[in-house]
């Protein structure tokens, strides 16, 4: 801006700053006056001209901004100021000129609110009180129009004439009040399409925009002060415009015909192929729809947009290569979201062929069904058909089949050529009402494929399973019951699946007891006549027959025992039942008993009579037997006392002669400690063999193996002196009373009394 029209402006914000000024100054200060006296406004001595300064002065400091005046001015007075920038920026002289001791910013600070008063430089007294006023700084057109950032919009392309796209704004830092600081808009570019107005608003001229011909503008826009001058700052800033897509262009197929293959064992819902379409819209516009004209097409296929916006063709149903090798379907395509009137393109193909050819492939059995479901009466018996499956070779060499179940644990068999089934078991609806397995189909070839098939066979309920009673346990009755009493309400069950009807009744009369059937499952065990003994605590028993609702129906018979007990006036059971759950023990647990006691005695009756036919079997025939067969052929050392497996020592029966008289066992005692005198050795030797031969827990003797016969073929005869009498021997064993009380059992054993000749042998 030049230094003219900045004066010019400069004056006008002068007068208005000495509008400001004057108000400001109309407020006084009212003088104190006495109570009651109407306060009256004191006339200011101050006279000054209204203070200005232009920012950014260019000559050197200070600079002169104004006069104080006052008419209390004497030569020994003095101005004083005070306030924003009072003795830092601004000072005043003695002749009350103020000055400014550098240049200032109006974009920094516009105003300085100051206060001026006069003091008599002798006394220091006030001589002119103080008053407010203002140094304002006057703008230049220091500073040029700024804009924040790039600028970005969009539009839909054929958006109608006039139609807001974005809005730019620049800032001034001058006073907005002033030429200054206003702002102008203009395009400097693409007017032909945008305008702009003096706010900043970029619009359509246009109703034509195209994204496919062109998808953004970039445009400049230019912002200058001092609008309608020749002079100002300016700035420029670049806005780009995008256009944004509408789906105003049609769909085509890139190609009238596509083929793909597929193969005959694919799953439903296996993509075949995809159809390529072309859209110039972007590809959320790209919203076509397709159809087949055929119906055997529709019924075989599935045709669905994919995210591309392009046709999937998908599997609806598997193929059969046997029955069709190729299908040819047409596809249309529509856009049904398209603006009118569209985009008009050459060679657009909305119609186009798929052709599909089916791959043969070598398939697995095929069952006519692919679960079976069959029933039968759990009382049919084994070998019993139930049903048949089957299955085919859906390829040309139609190869045979063969069945088989391969559970073990299933009731059901089948043949393995017709597929017909058969039970091989009982079956109880009751342990399992549906028997579940799976059937397999296996192809005869060499590749053996197979499938397979589920059965489910329902157990038809058959009424098998007699009722039977619930709440029949632990009833007690009161001596002192009374006549038509209820001592207990049972009920019934039944395993069969039929409606749940019982009837009841007692199998024979009681004396002391009825049952009423309540007709609604339930029946109660009433008192005839009351009048109990107390003291005869016995157990009653009852058989009750139970008839279920079956076709036919059946009876259970279940015996029900009452139990007698003493109760007080308050006829509570409490005390009798804890007492024979004490003392008492059930019919059923005695039995048990008693059976547990018997086996036990039978089986020691058992062990004692077979020892004891083992032991005279073994006297009985060894009478007449001699030892010497196994004692000659036995040429080894004896194993020990432990040694039982070496020789047998039942053989070892007696020691004397053939034909030699064999003392009872029971001499055993009576020569364990014989009476005094001479004893025969023999016999002693005899008697030992004797209970080594029975007793099958003792140790074997096998120093008699050792020397007991040489055998009746030896030359050298007998060494042993078993057949010695002690008649004949010359050895007198009188002398061992001599030796004392130690050898005086010894001596009884082999010495000679007077009774030896009444010593039994």
């Amino acid at each position: 801006m030049g230094r003219p029209a900045a004066r010019q402006m400069m004056g006008l914000v002068m007068w208005m700053g000495v509008c400001a000024f004057a108000l400001s100054i109309a407020t006084t200060t009212a003088e104190h006056t006495a109570p009651g006296r109407v306060l009256a406004r004191q006339k200011r001595d101050w006279q000054w001209n209204f203070l200005f300064m232009e920012e950014e002065k260019s000559d050197p400091p200070p600079h002169y901004v104004g006069k104080l005046k006052s008419t209390n001015y004497r030569e020994r007075t003095k101005f004083i100021i005070k306030g924003e920038g009072a003795d830092k920026i601004f000072w005043v002289n003695g002749q009350g000129d103020i000055y400014a001791n550098r240049k200032l910013d109006r974009e920094e600070k516009a105003v300085y609110n100051l206060t001026a008063y006069l003091i008599d430089m002798d006394t220091g007294e006030t001589v002119e009180p103080e008053a407010k006023f203002l140094i304002q700084i006057t703008d230049l057109n220091d500073n040029s129009p700024q804009f924040p950032k790039k600028y970005g919009g969009s539009i839909a392309e054929r958006s109608p004439q006039g139609t807001e796209v974005l809005t730019v704004t620049a800032t001034d830092a001058d006073d907005p009040t002033t030429a200054n600081g206003k702002i102008a808009y203009k395009l400097l570019n693409g007017t032909d399409l945008f305008d702009i107005n003096g706010q900043g608003t970029i619009t359509t001229k246009v109703n034509y925009l195209d994204r496919e011909k062109q998808s953004s503008y970039v445009i400049v826009v230019h912002a200058k002060d001092m609008p309608g001058m020749n002079t100002g700052g300016s700035a420029t800033t670049v806005v780009t415009i995008d256009v944004t897509d509408i789906n105003d262009n049609m769909a085509s197929f890139t190609k009238n015909a596509f083929r793909f293959t597929v193969r005959e064992d694919e799953k439903e819902n296996t993509e075949v192929g995809v159809m390529d379409v072309e859209d110039k819209d972007e590809v959320q516009n790209k919203d076509p729809i397709f159809s087949f004209k055929l119906q055997s097409c529709k019924d075989a296929f599935e045709i669905t947009r994919n995210p591309r916006g392009d046709a999937a063709i998908t599997l609806k149903q598997r193929l059969d290569y046997e029955t069709q090798v190729e299908h040819r379907c047409e596809v249309t395509l529509q856009e049904d979201t398209l603006i009118t009137p569209h985009d008009k393109a050459q060679g657009l193909i909305t119609t186009a062929t798929a052709v599909i050819t089916v791959l043969d492939i070598d398939e697995p059995p095929l069952f006519t069904q692919s679960a079976y479901n069959f029933s039968i009466r759990e009382d049919i018996r084994i070998n019993s058909e139930i049903g048949t499956v089957s299955a085919r070779d859906p390829d040309k060499a139609n190869l045979k089949i063969r069945y088989s179940i391969d559970d073990p644990n299933c009731p059901i068999s089948i043949h393995p050529d017709t597929g017909k089934m058969v039970t091989t078991k009982v079956l109880d609806r009751e342990l399992v009402p549906v028997h579940t397995f799976h059937v397999t189909a296996v192809e005869t070839g060499l590749q053996g494929l197979k499938s397979y098939a589920t059965v489910s066979l329902v157990v038809v309920d058959v009424n098998d399973n007699a009722p039977e009673l619930t709440n029949i346990t632990n009833i007690y009755m009161c001596h002192n019951e009374a006549a038509d009493m209820v001592i207990r309400t049972i009920g019934a069950i039944d395993k069969d699946d039929h409606p749940q009807r019982f009837n009841f009744s007692l199998a024979r009369p009681s004396s002391n007891f009825t049952l009423i059937d309540n007709k609604d499952n339930t029946a109660s065990i009433k008192v005839k006549q009351g009048g109990f003994d107390a003291d005869d605590q016995r157990e009653y028993v009852l058989e009750i027959l139970a008839t279920d609702g079956g076709k036919p129906p059946l009876t259970s018979t279940t015996t029900v025992v009452v139990s007698l007990c003493r109760c007080g006036p308050d006829r509570n059971t409490e005390n009798c039942k804890a007492a024979y759950a004490q003392t008492g023990v059930s019919v059923h647990a005695l039995i048990a008993i008693l059976l547990c006691i018997l086996t036990i005695l039978v089986i020691v009756i058992l062990i004692v009579l077979r020892k004891r036919y083992q032991k005279e079997t073994m006297v009985a025939s060894g009478k007449n037997s001699e030892i010497h067969e196994q004692l000659v052929t036995y040429d080894e050392e004896g194993g020990g006392e432990m040694d039982t497996n070496g020789y047998d020592v039942s053989v070892l029966t007696s020691a004397r002669n053939e034909g030699s008289a064999r003392p009872a066992p029971g001499l055993y005692a009576v020569v364990k400690k014989p009476p005094a005198g001479r004893a025969d050795m023999a016999m002693m030797i005899e008697v030992k063999k004797d209970e080594a031969d029975h007793d099958r827990d003792g140790i074997p003797y096998d120093t008699l193996h050792i020397y007991g016969y040489e055998g009746p073929e030896s030359l050298a005869g007998s060494l042993s002196s078993l057949d010695t009498s002690s008649d004949n021997s010359s050895l007198d064993y009188d002398f061992l009373n001599d030796w004392g009380p130690r050898f005086k059992t010894l001596a009884e054993l082999y010495g000679v009394d007077g009774s030896e000749s009444d010593y039994p042998y």
